[in-house]
């Protein structure tokens, strides 16, 4: 799959292509059924699917501070992309200038005079241009100017998890931060996964009998509410049993938000430095703080024991 960052790496002898176009942070199973289309049509159009997203997430550029948690990096979304069977993504850093393109303009600039879109694809919400005053209607008006079609995917949610709403980043994310983690596996169609490098940290968990891999986030990550987790520590492509934990550390009084993750029955890790990706399955309990550190250390090992029991039961199916 062809990578692109911005308009100008975009090859020159780009012909026709069929382009989808949206944040996609998650590419949750709404996204995943347009993204899929675009895949599919592409193929029987005899011509490549592009991917269009953007950095960073334009709600930063128009509204500063306003970034929302985001539920996968840049990288993460392209492997999920490529998996899709997507030919190329192209990631266009959204500037104020860019943000202020209007409509025809944004269409002109990226789906005609560079992708040479054939065919787009798109949710019922899509918005574009300055002031998002473009719209499907708009973007279907324009195609016959310029010479393409447009097909439009409902997203409507049909399971337990959504209640009815459309699959969405935003509804994704209130899961997760309200520490529903299987309800965003179920819109995500996947464990929810936070990504960062291995830092040193106080090293109780070690004294305690327990080490785990303090886990630095990358910025603007949407993390879990506070409490203990069932999941996995994916190290070099190798993916352990984990039991999580995410807090502040109540039993000793700690301040700072973290992620900590303890590979179960594993012992002499050394992952200081290593980037390593967390993937929570289930929630296990909220966030103590007990009378004892005895107590503490029998409150651990049921949640390990639990931990090992909901990663068992799901790996067999």
């Amino acid at each position: 799959m062809q990578r692109w960052r911005g308009l100008e790496d975009i090859p020159q002898d780009w012909g026709r292509s069929v382009v989808t176009i949206g944040s996609y942070d998650g590419v949750h199973r709404g996204h995943q059924l347009i993204i899929g289309r675009a895949v599919e049509r592409a193929r029987e159009l005899g011509v490549p699917s592009v991917v269009v997203t953007f950095d960073p997430h334009p709600s930063e550029v128009v509204r500063p501070g306003s970034h929302p948690p985001l539920l996968a990096p840049h990288h993460r979304r392209a492997e999920l992309m490529a998996e899709l069977g997507v030919d190329a993504v192209l990631i266009l850093p959204f500037t104020t200038e860019f943000s202020k393109l209007a409509p025809a303009d944004f269409i002109v600039k990226v789906l005609v005079d560079k992708l040479h879109a054939k065919l787009v694809i798109e949710g019922p919400n899509f918005r574009f241009g300055h002031k998002a005053a473009g719209n499907v209607q708009l973007l279907t008006e324009l195609g016959d100017t310029y010479d393409y079609r447009v097909e439009v995917i409902d997203l409507r949610v049909r399971g337990e998890a959504g209640g009815g709403e459309p699959f969405s980043s935003t509804l994704t994310r209130r899961l997760v931060a309200e520490g529903d983690v299987a309800g965003a596996a179920e819109i995500l169609g996947r464990p929810h996964r936070v990504e960062g490098i291995v830092v040193r940290g106080a090293q109780r968990g070690r004294e305690l009998g327990f080490p785990t891999a303090n886990v630095e986030t990358l910025p603007h990550t949407a993390i879990p509410a506070d409490g203990v987790y069932a999941g996995w520590l994916h190290v070099d492509g190798e993916a352990m049993p984990a039991a999580i934990s995410v807090g502040t550390n109540p039993q000793f009084d700690g301040t700072e938000r973290t992620v900590e993750a303890y590979a179960i029955d594993r012992v002499g890790l050394d992952l200081y430095g290593l980037h390593v990706a967390v993937d929570f399955l289930a929630y296990v309990r909220g966030m103590l703080k007990f009378d004892s550190i005895d107590d503490l250390l029998v409150a651990m090992a049921a949640d390990v024991k639990r931990c090992s029991e909901l990663i068992s039961a799901y790996d067999r199916g």
